[in-house]
């Protein structure tokens, strides 16, 4: 009988990590990279080699790979910013903060009871904070089925929570935007006009007293804004780079917020501006 080859198994775990790692590298040059051609509309394969300290045939691998996916249009020795809206899919979005929003996730999930209709719109941390909703033992283990009623209006949310036995997942109607996956529209407020969410957990792009929960696209803005007026409670999920952040579309006033769930890196002063209008602000 043939003894198994440890050096092999040890080899092949050894090129597991590997992949693990140049994958997660790689969503992260994509993210960074996107972000540099939003602000410039064009870069060029030296500027980036030198910028974020890779070799030029990375790059050019990294622009090829983009290309293939139409998020950005080849030229020579270089790329410049597709032709259609641009927007980064959540797909590509970097993890570097995902320490941070797994514990905001853990938290924010918690504050949802058992029997509730839970709200969510797009997002990462609202992807995470659904993602340990649908984790909970408390639910899935519970007699009632279902033990929570999810609404949502971004596709890969439901596209998890549909395979959760426990959870009763409504998605609304509306358009999808090719960069997210979100959907909007007159088809996703009609729905929602006859629905009562007893919590809404919000993902932003930036909160502020003066400026209120806030998004970059305003017909996701237009959407979650309704979200926030059907619920009886508004939660933001935030990591602590959102406070303060200005961005284009408002969703709600800061006085429809009610909690602020954030990390501990959140700065002390802009705390306690939130806190003084009323926002329970939870660090973790």
């Amino acid at each position: 009988m043939t003894e198994p080859d440890a050096g092999a198994a040890v080899g092949a775990s050894a090129d597991s990590d590997f992949r693990e790692v140049e994958t997660r590298d790689r969503a992260q040059r994509w993210s960074l990279l996107l972000d540099l051609l939003a602000q410039r509309q064009r870069l060029s394969v030296a500027e980036v080699a030198e910028e974020i300290g890779v070799s030029e045939a990375t790059v050019r691998r990294d622009f090829s790979a983009l290309a293939r996916q139409q998020l950005v249009t080849r030229t020579h020795g270089g790329v410049v910013a597709a032709a259609v809206a641009y927007g980064l899919p959540a797909r590509y979005r970097a993890r570097s903060d995902s320490d941070a929003k797994d514990r905001i996730a853990a938290v924010a999930a918690d504050l949802a009871r058992p029997g509730t209709v839970v709200g969510f719109n797009g997002g990462t941390t609202t992807t995470a904070t659904a993602r340990q909703l649908g984790s909970r033992t408390d639910l899935a283990e519970g007699p009632a089925r279902p033990a929570v009623t999810v609404v949502t209006n971004a596709l890969n949310i439901a596209m998890e929570m549909v395979l959760r036995p426990h959870v009763k997942t409504v998605v609304l109607g509306g358009v999808a935007r090719s960069q997210a996956y979100e959907l909007s529209g007159p088809l996703a407020a009609l729905v929602l006009e006859e629905l009562w969410l007893d919590v809404l957990i919000l993902g932003v792009d930036g909160i502020s007293v003066e400026g209120g929960a806030r998004c970059r696209h305003e017909g996701e803005a237009g959407i979650s804004g309704l979200m926030a007026r059907r619920a009886e409670r508004v939660v933001v999920a935030a990591t602590s780079d959102k406070l303060g952040s200005r961005s284009f579309a408002r969703i709600c006033g800061i006085s429809t917020v009610h909690t602020l769930v954030t990390d501990s890196g959140a700065d002390p002063a802009k705390v306690q501006a939130l806190d003084a209008a009323g926002v329970e602000v939870l660090r973790v």
